[in-house]
């Protein structure tokens, strides 16, 4: 089987998404907890777990987690992180985001935590969380957004020269269109910022990468700079990305 970009680049990378600060911690993630409200009887599904983290943040408050990927060292890396931490109820297994091997309306809970932008379709992956979720089940999306038009195109420009997996970061505006035409009711979304630091974000790339990344931060337009606010130089670098927060219900 040919690998995907994506499987190619999570492969290679996936014992740094298990320690990587912007997954590992971050705002978005305690905020899924509190703004979801986890049961003890629920069966919750978090899809392209990456490094396990919404997974591993879930399993003590819910009966059973499924955390899903495409690519099997992430999936190798949450079982054995599970393990480590005792989460009994954690199961994984491979899935793609948009052809998911569960019966439908099986799940309280469908998560999917900054992973939507290296997907195929966001409509086809919105429309097989819909139909795992059982009848007023919750959706809850973290995902990279960008504003519309020509600094939104150029921050996803930025992304992708990094990681070509990068497919599109979608507006807040079409995540909440795409959200609706899904068949869910939108009850809350909001925007967080995550700050980066530039020599963990660029650490797979040699010297020649770093320094076009650098510049494509350092050099923008005053529009792009206001966004990604770049700090420092170096070995200090540092710049922010926004990330959308969703929680919707199903119809």
């Amino acid at each position: 089987m040919n690998k995907s970009l994506s499987q190619e680049q999570f492969g290679k990378n996936a014992a740094h998404y298990l320690t990587s600060t912007p997954h590992a911690t971050g705002k978005s993630l305690q905020r899924l907890v509190d703004l979801t409200s986890p049961q003890k009887s629920w069966r919750v599904l978090d899809i392209a777990t990456g490094g396990g983290h919404v997974a591993y943040t879930f399993a003590p408050h819910v009966a059973r987690v499924w955390a899903t990927d495409i690519t099997q060292e992430m999936l190798d890396i949450a079982k054995a992180e599970a393990a480590k931490r005792g989460l009994a109820n954690l199961r994984t297994t491979y899935a793609k985001a948009e052809a998911l091997p569960f019966e439908d309306e099986s799940f309280d809970l469908v998560t999917c935590r900054v992973a939507p932008h290296h997907f195929d379709s966001i409509p086809e992956f919105l429309a097989e969380a819909r139909r795992v979720l059982k009848p007023d089940g919750t959706l809850a999306i973290v995902d990279n957004v960008v504003p519309p038009g020509p600094v939104g195109d150029y921050v996803n420009a930025f992304e992708r020269l990094r990681d070509p997996s990068h497919l599109r970061a979608w507006t807040m505006d079409e995540w909440r269109d795409a959200i609706k035409a899904a068949g869910f009711s939108l009850g809350f979304d909001e925007q967080l910022f995550k700050k980066m630091e530039f020599k963990s974000w660029a650490a797979r790339y040699d010297d020649v990468m770093k320094r076009l990344l650098s510049a494509m931060l350092t050099q923008a337009t005053p529009e792009v700079t206001a966004l990604l606010e770049p700090k420092g130089d170096g070995e200090t670098l540092t710049f922010r990305l926004c990330e959308g927060l969703f929680i919707a219900k199903r119809d």
